[in-house]
């Protein structure tokens, strides 16, 4: 692929302060950018200063929400020990690819092959690879997106593209320590159901998640956990990651039926606690089971799993008037570990024995 480069000319000034940097607030100076038209395919492969995008007011995205998104990040690596670190290298960036064509079969847009969006995504990264930050928990955050750009006012799929990805540096998830967070269990809205698009990264998935997360910071809680759509009993997934619970020394899941986002983290999760012989399991389970299993003292722990956040241990349990006070509000034994081997590989302290880490320059 020929890639047209168009530096700035005008450069940000790179923070310094990297722990004051937050998520998603801050961009790097270029954005990668290819068009698609129905009679051409895809084209025009460019990065070019970042800047706003010019769009028709009947671009069809904004009408029909035909858009779907990926997220994954860019780390230093610290083997040296020294904050200047070594390595930029990515975790899992195929897997993410691989998830967007899937997502862009369901939300019929025409698929990226995986070796152009991985080439596209380390030649913006070597261009801006000074935005990468060099402090321990800090990364560059990178957000692929494709959305249907021709003005069009009915609903068919789209016969023109824009592929995008733009990046933003973060500062670490965790600045003050890896705390639990409140997790409140909708019971009046649902998120998503089978046979509809909850297992695709596509904007209109979080649109709809939106309520019950005002619903969720009412309780000066954190994050919603959905239940299933139909039965409104199942555990599904939290707004913005996938859950695990640990009964009986037993790691469950909920299964994917089509409702459920397959996140990289949780993969990743999966693969490990299998490596190290502990009893996994995908499966159906409800919020009973896990009101059950607190009253009668086998609920272990609780957490989440993500990009942003890796692993977010849950403290706090709110179901209807039920509170549940998860490990007394501490980080549990496994999720600590977990947090520990994943931001390892990631970050090139622990040899990475998976095949999960891609370099893309020193």
């Amino acid at each position: 692929m020929n890639i047209k480069i168009t530096k700035t000319l005008t450069p940000k000034a790179i923070p310094t302060d990297e722990s004051a940097l937050g998520f998603g607030r801050i961009f790097s100076d270029h954005m990668f950018i290819m068009n698609y038209k129905a009679d051409k395919g895809w084209y025009d492969p460019r990065i070019v200063p970042f800047g706003d995008i010019s769009l028709s007011p009947a671009a069809m995205v904004l009408h029909y929400s035909q858009t779907i998104f990926e997220g994954l990040k860019a780390y230093r690596t610290q083997t040296s020990g020294s904050s200047d670190g070594g390595k930029i290298q990515l975790f899992r960036a195929r897997d993410n690819f691989k998830r967007m064509n899937l997502s862009a079969r369901r939300m019929v847009i025409p698929e990226i092959p995986e070796d152009i969006a991985i080439e596209a995504l380390k030649e913006l990264i070597k261009l801006d690879r000074e935005w990468v930050p060099k402090s321990d928990g800090a990364s560059l955050y990178i957000r692929p997106f494709i959305f249907a750009a021709d003005p069009f006012i009915g609903v068919r799929p789209g016969s023109e593209y824009m592929f995008v990805i733009i990046t933003s540096p973060s500062g670490p998830y965790y600045a003050t320590g890896l705390n639990p967070v409140g997790i409140y269990v909708e019971e009046n809205y649902v998120r998503a159901v089978k046979g509809g698009t909850g297992y695709t990264k596509t904007g209109g998935n979080y649109a709809a998640s939106l309520a019950g997360q005002v619903e969720a910071q009412k309780h000066n809680l954190a994050q919603v956990l959905w239940l299933d759509g139909i039965e409104r009993k199942y555990i599904e997934e939290v707004g913005a990651m996938n859950i695990f619970f640990v009964i009986n020394n037993e790691i469950i899941t909920p299964e994917l039926q089509g409702s459920v986002l397959e996140g990289i983290t949780r993969k990743s999760v999966l693969e490990l606690c299998r490596k190290w012989d502990m009893k996994v399991t995908e499966r159906k389970i409800s919020i009973q089971e896990i009101a059950d299993a607190y009253k009668n003292g086998t609920l272990q722990e609780v957490f989440g799993t993500g990009t942003a956040a890796v692993i977010s241990p849950v403290g706090f349990l709110k179901w209807g008037e039920l509170a549940m006070e998860i490990n007394n509000n501490k980080i549990g034994e496994i999720s600590a570990k977990l947090y520990q081997t994943l931001t390892g590989i990631q970050y090139g302290k622990i040899v990475d024995d998976m095949g999960w880490t891609m370099e893309v320059c020193d």
